[in-house]
């Protein structure tokens, strides 16, 4: 039997299986693995797109959509926690194999579908679950009632708004459209658009009668006006949605309301929940009087709702566009242009270009342009520049692709300390394979539209033929109807001629039901069309009118009567219909804007066209026939064929060609043809331009001496006024003393005076105006004698028979190159210099005239055609002398064998003044003091290298190399690295278990396992490097420089929250072994903690003096750093608060504490794990004032009432409270009697006649008492009487009476956790019993409560009054005569 498991029945194990759960990167998904080792290229399923709850109104279409990824490709099913979705009218399954959507869509959707709901993704590796709530609101009584209690709710904070979502939405009926009637989208978009919008919302829904349109307009918007008016006091600043290139979309208004007003938000009627929190999906944000809403990636019409009345609507689209070509990597050089191109799916205007997160903009560093078809979008990024590098990005809808830029440095020498020239070429681009791709994109796009221009034509023909045969119909029968009648009629009254006229009139009948029918055709195509408004217009009537109505039959029926013949019927007829075509009224436009039969129209459109003055100018249309003519126009003025503007007609396509394009000829250019028409603007421009042979004359280099003047001119025409700038190698030159520039309207000049070598570079001049810029190009090349030859002085050989050495060319050769250079020599010890001459342009000499053991000094210097240098002295050499040469360096072991080792070393810096003979190599055992001679010490190695051969497998070997001259071996070399002559190793294989043991926001700790050895194929790894690589770079980075030998490394110095991959290569004598990299990215930052306070005690109530300062600290812990957000009474905390927040700490602090900041603060601390929220109730309060005046008044024997006016604190205190103190004249000290008095009454027992009393009240909070309040004095006056005996007879007296209360209970409110006092007094003889009740359960036993009867007053005392104590409280009086109750509420506030 086929079973649907529900989400709650636990899923069995198959034998064999294991439930690993993993963690998805997307929030709330969990993942099930089945297997231990998932096999290479298999993965587990997840969710790159989850669903999304959803509050919906009932009865319209719900639905769910998830996408998921996995191999081999998942399985997705769906299900429901209290119910089954087996039911295919009530739940569809659909999949999307073009976006990859699973969707669970339920249409009509009822309350009963209100559930919890799950999605399954499910492959031979594992399964991935997530769960979604759907919520659907009732429509009818329950919604009114909700509404209701809306509009008097105290206004929720966004945490409770989920909540109030059920009761307070209001949602429209659902009404079917009736034929003819215009979507109620229509309006709603027209409200809140924007007049330039207007047309193009018209054109969508099908209205081209814009008088109607607007003037029904203007009605709905008084409507709309005067229902916001009641709930809205100021609307403004209306900014319609706007797609971001992040994919969210954003819409803003300003508007002024009550706070306690409710706002909704509908999407399509749907309403859509939302918070404070802009992160989410849907949210709004407040600042005064503007909110802002967000949302992601969801089209529709969104609509804004305050307590039922419409405010705003707006409708966003997200384009369905795509790249079809992306851009592509470039490499360029610098100073070299770069140029990415990408070609879209369909048309678009403008897409955005960002470079390193910028948004890029058209100006000098940058180039934007789009072809004319809209297709093909270029970025091309001027004089590269090192800074230049990175990632640029192409932004097109929701789609957008990226690629690097590569800047390769210019490493000529010859350029150094210099400014590089500016390159004319270009790197990157597509070339014409994108142009070749776009124009077959052009042609797909034509070939689709012109099938739906033929599709909704063929609709549109077979829809009037249905519409004309209905109405051919009608008017038959009605015909038939009418002539059967009369004929009854005629039938009666017995007449022949009756029957005549009967059928005459069927038959004038039938006649006019022709051209009622040729009418409906036309009408027919309007209502299904899209240019005809709906029916029930204005202008409807008035052409349905004349056609057929009652007044239109009379007049058939007397013709008929009066010409019974045929000849004279169809004479009527015809009359008939020519008077019909002349009462006719045309209702739409001269030119409907869109038709289902479009007739002519235009397949390719005018654009906007910039010229230079003097150059030519097209503009260039096409329509869908090659019959059709047309009219242009200029500014509205029809212009025809000249010497300047020539108009033609090359089939479909209309040309217009404006020659020498003057200032003039600008202007707006239309093309009218058949009731279309098409603009474009014409913009000449009038940038500088230069003269080409003056150019030519210019760029040529200018050669002159130092010390000579250079001047540089060149004119120029354009429109003024003009900028002149002139630059020497990028640096604007400015009148100076040297520099002399003189500018006018159509020449400039520069002359640079006494002009040095250092002034040779290129010179630049930039013309810039208003309608673009130009530059020019020259070089200026100053010459000068060279600088001196350059040092030190390299010593080749130094014998007894000669001295060779060599220097340096000079750095400067002043522009000329170096054609001989001139020696001195002057032996050490003479005063006088021998000229040797010119030796040539070579940079060495060999002097072979020296004597041996003598010392050399030599003049040295350069000359060219402008001079010769100044000279260079070289250092003291001598000839003949035994100077041995230095120990050879970079020794090293290049390979090693069990039968020979390789090794190789560089040759000593120090000769000794002779060329180098050869090389000497020992070698030295392992533990040995024996050096031993590789080679024989006659026969000297002559190259660099060399290879030993006498070594015995196993042993462990080190050499060193001395370098032999003329004068004999050298010193010894430092000893190389031991090595073993062996077999080379393989490289080591990976590392094994590589994992993150601990992190911080600077460090990151790994550990691994060495790899396995394998005999042949990896041998055992000697060490491990760490490499890096970040997400802004490609290339990876070793964090140590040397291997390591253990199995763990901490990588220091991370950017806090930054990303970065990692991994660990294992090394040894063979080589570095491949990579092993952690399977996910790392983001610097501590393992994840969900936020918790740390404080062990947190204060939750503080008491502050007004004027003092208030500090609050609150310590936590949470990974990452939480956002801290400070409420008060659950709204955002007031300007005057000051949040000071750290990584494990927040502080809120009030400078100067008023009473108005008085409530409740909470914090919430918040971070991708989780969030923690913890309260505290600050009161700011002063001492209070004394209370008013205090008045006695004696109601009860016994007893005297003491009552006083309020302290003026008590209204802005709910915590002030009253102490009564009483003093007599006997005892002579002040008692309190009375404490935690909430009223301004308080009744005293025990008074004694002939005793004074005196009454103090008091004013206390939680920050001290007041100054007392004094009675005055109270007292009984003690009467004595004298004592008399009248004896008489004896009677028997009784004086029992029942109980009787002479002071009932009273209504009590009281705080939490105060004191509270109830009282009444009782009189009855015998004395009564009395028992206390709260909620007719007898409170005498039970210790919480402190009962006391003195003399009649009963009292009843709660020292802390709890939430509990909250009830009706009772007490009764009961003797053997009778038994009386009385009763009172407390009401606990909290």
């Amino acid at each position: 039997m086929f079973k649907i498991r529900k989400t709650k029945d636990v899923e069995p194990t198959a034998p064999g299986q294991v439930n690993i759960k993993r963690k998805s990167r997307v929030p709330g998904v969990m993942i099930t693995q089945h297997v231990e080792e998932i096999p290479e290229g298999m993965s587990t399923p997840d969710f790159t797109r989850k669903p999304i709850a959803l509050t919906i109104q009932e009865g319209k279409f719900a639905f769910f959509k998830a996408i998921v990824v996995g191999r081999p490709a998942p399985t997705v099913t769906w299900m429901r926690n209290n119910g089954e979705i087996s039911d295919p009218d009530r739940y569809k399954v659909v999949y999307d194999p073009n976006s990859g959507e699973h969707q669970l869509q339920m249409p009509d959707v009822s309350v009963d579908q209100a559930d919890t709901y799950k999605c399954f993704a499910r492959n031979e590796y594992g399964k991935a679950v997530v769960t979604v709530v759907l919520n659907v609101i009732e429509v009818g009584y329950k919604k009114c009632k909700a509404m209701q209690q809306s509009r008097t709710a105290i206004r929720q904070t966004p945490e409770d708004f989920k909540k109030a979502l059920k009761n307070k939405v209001e949602i429209e009926p659902k009404e079917e459209k009736k034929e003819g009637e215009i979507d109620e989208r229509f309006w709603e978009l027209l409200m809140s658009a924007d007049k330039k919008d207007y047309e193009s919302i018209c054109a969508q829904y099908g209205v081209t009668d814009f008088r109607w349109m607007l003037k029904k307009l203007n009605e709905k918007k008084k409507e709309r006006e005067e229902e916001q008016a009641k709930v809205v006091e100021k609307l403004s600043s209306l900014k319609s949605i706007e797609l971001k290139p992040c994919g969210a979309a954003e819409f803003e208004l300003e508007l002024s309301q009550d706070p306690t007003s409710k706002i909704f938000i509908y999407k399509d009627g749907v309403m859509t929940p939302f918070t404070a929190d802009t992160e989410v999906k849907h949210g709004l944000r407040q600042v005064g009087k503007k909110f802002g809403f967000s949302n992601a990636e969801d089209a529709g019409l969104y609509l804004i709702e305050i307590d039922g009345v419409k405010i705003f609507s707006t409708d966003i689209k997200i384009p369905n566009i795509d790249f079809l070509v992306k851009i592509q990597e470039v490499n360029a050089l610098e100073r070299e242009d770069a140029v990415f191109e990408c070609v879209l799916s369909h048309p678009m205007a403008k897409i955005q270009w960002t470079g390193k997160n910028i948004t890029l903009e058209q100006g000098d560093k940058y180039d934007i342009t789009v072809s004319e078809d809209m297709l093909i979008h270029t970025l091309v990024v001027k004089d590269c520049l090192q800074l230049d590098k990175g990632i640029y990005s192409a932004v097109a809808g929701l789609k957008s692709c990226s690629a690097w830029l590569v800047v390769e440095a210019d490493n000529d020498p010859n350029m150094l300390g210099k400014k590089k020239t500016r390159r004319t070429t270009q790197a990157g681009g597509g070339g014409s394979d994108l142009l070749k791709i776009a124009q077959e994109q052009q042609a797909k796009l034509q070939m689709e539209r012109d099938e739906m221009i033929a599709k909704a034509k063929a609709e549109a023909e077979a829809a009037a033929a249905a519409a004309a045969a209905a109405a051919a119909e009608a008017a038959a029968a009605e015909a038939a109807a009418s002539a059967k009648a009369t004929a009854t009629n005629a039938a009666a009254s017995g007449g022949g001629a009756a029957k005549g006229a009967a059928s005459a009139k069927a038959a004038a009948a039938s006649k006019a039901a022709r051209p009622a029918s040729k009418a409906a055709k036309p009408a027919v195509t309007g209502d299904t069309g899209k240019n005809l408004k709906p029916s029930g217009g204005p202008d409807s009537q008035a052409e349905t009118q004349p056609e057929a109505g009652p007044q239109h039959d009379q007049v058939e029926e007397k013709k008929s009567e009066a010409m019974p013949t045929d000849e004279q019927a169809n004479e009527d007829e015809e009359e008939a219909l020519v008077e019909q075509k002349k009462k006719r009224v045309r209702t739409g436009p001269l030119v409907p804007d869109t038709i289902i039969d479009p007739g002519v129209y235009f397949t390719c459109g005018l654009s906007d066209v910039t010229a230079v003055i003097g150059t030519e100018a097209e503009l260039v249309c096409k329509l869908s026939s090659e019959d059709c003519s047309g009219v242009w126009y200029k500014d509205g003025k029809e212009i025809t064929s000249t010497e300047d503007v020539c108009i033609v007609k090359d089939g479909a396509f209309h040309k217009v060609l404006i020659k020498n394009c003057k200032e003039e000829d600008t202007g707006k250019y239309r093309f009218e043809a058949d009731g279309r028409k098409t603009e474009a603007m014409v913009t000449v421009e009038d940038p500088p331009r230069l003269n080409t042979d003056d150019l030519s004359e210019f760029s040529k280099p200018l050669i002159i001496k130092v010390g000579q003047n250079a001047a540089f001119k060149l004119s120029f025409v354009g429109r003024e006024p003009m900028k002149v700038q002139w630059y020497n190698e990028g640096e604007e030159l400015l009148d100076d003393t040297n520099i002399k520039i003189e500018k006018s309207s159509s020449h400039s000049r520069l002359l640079l005076t006494k002009c040095q070598r250092k002034a040779t570079g290129e010179i630049k001049i930039k013309i810039k105006n208003e309608c673009g810029t130009t530059e020019a190009l020259s070089q200026l090349i100053v010459l000068d004698k060279p600088t001196p030859p350059q040092g030190p002085v390299d010593i080749i050989e130094s014998s007894a028979n000669c001295i060779d050495f060599k220097w340096r060319p000079p750095k400067d050769a002043g522009g000329c190159p170096i054609t001989n250079y001139i020696l001195e020599r002057q032996q050490i010890g003479r005063n006088s210099w021998k000229k040797l001459g010119k030796i040539g342009p070579d940079s060495k000499y060999r002097d072979v005239d020296v004597d041996h053991g003598r010392k050399y000094c030599y003049h040295i210097r350069a000359e060219t055609e402008q001079g010769i240098s100044e000279m260079i002295e070289t250092d003291d050499i001598q000839a003949g002398t035994k100077a041995y040469p230095g120990p050879p360096t970079a020794l090293k072991i290049e390979s090693a064998f069990k039968d020979c080792i390789n090794i190789t070393w560089c040759a000593p810096s120090n000769t000794g003044g002779t060329n180098i003979l050869g090389y000497n190599v020992e070698k030295r055992k392992n533990g040995s003091n024996l050096w031993s001679p590789v080679n024989s010490p006659d026969e000297p190695i002559r190259e660099k290298k060399y290879a030993v051969k006498d070594v015995v497998e196993g042993m462990e070997y080190e050499f060193r190399v001395a370098a032999v001259n003329i004068s004999g071996v050298g010193e010894p070399s430092a000893p190389s690295e031991f090595v073993i002559a062996r077999d080379p190793k393989k490289p080591p294989g990976k590392v094994i278990d590589l994992k993150v043991t601990d992190s911080t926001y600077t460090t990151l700790s790994l550990s691994w396992t060495k790899p396995k050895e394998e005999e042949g194929v990896q041998d055992e790894a000697k060490g491990y490097f760490v490499e890096l690589r970040s997400a802004e770079t490609p290339e990876w980075g070793r964090c140590n420089t040397n291997a390591i030998i253990m199995t763990s490394y901490t990588i220091m110095g991370l950017k806090s929250m930054a990303m970065y991959w990692v991994r660990v290569v294992a090394t040894n004598e063979g080589g570095d072994g491949e990579p092993q990299e952690l399977e996910n990215y790392i983001i610097a930052m501590p393992p994840p903690v969900r936020p918790k306070f740390t404080d062990r005690k947190m204060k939750s109530f503080m008491v502050t003096r007004a004027g003092n300062s208030t500090r609050v600290t609150i310590n936590f812990e949470a990974s990452p750093i939480p956002t801290i957000t400070w409420l008060k009474d659950d709204m955002p905390v007031s300007k005057r608060v000051t949040v000071s927040n750290a990584d494990t700490s927040s502080q809120l602090l009030i400078p100067s504490s008023e009473r108005s900041d008085t409530g409740i603060y909470t914090i919430l601390v918040k971070n991708l794990v989780g969030q923690e929220t913890f309260s505290v109730e600050i009161r700011v309060t002063d001492d209070p004032k004394s209370p008013g005046p205090v008045e006695l008044e004696e109601n009860v024997p016994g007893t005297v009432t003491v009552s006083w006016a309020p302290s003026s604190d008590e209204k802005r205190d709910d915590r002030l409270h009253y102490m009564v103190t009483k003093h007599d004249s006997v005892k002579r000290t002040w008692q309190t009697v009375a404490d935690h008095l909430f009223n301004n009454k308080f009744t005293a027992i025990n008074i004694m006649p002939g005793r004074e009393y005196r009454f103090r009240v008091y004013a206390k909070n939680d920050m001290g008492i007041s100054k007392p309040s004094e009675s005055p004095v109270w007292e009984v006056d003690k009467k004595r009487e004298k004592f008399r005996l009248n004896l008489s007879t004896a009677k028997d007296c009784s004086f029992e009476t029942p109980p009787s209360f002479s002071v009932p209970l009273k209504m009590h409110t009281s705080p939490e956790s105060y004191e509270c006092y109830m009282t009444c007094a009782v009189k009855g003889n015998p004395k009564p019993h009395v028992t206390w009740y709260r909620n007719n359960i007898s409170l005498n036993t039970n210790t919480n409560y402190y009962i006391t009867n003195t003399c009649g007053v009963c009292s009843l005392v709660i020292l802390r009054v709890g939430s509990k104590d909250n009830g009706e409280y009772m007490v009764t009086a009961e003797n053997s005569l009778g038994r009386v109750e009385c009763s009172t509420k407390l009401t606990v506030q909290d």
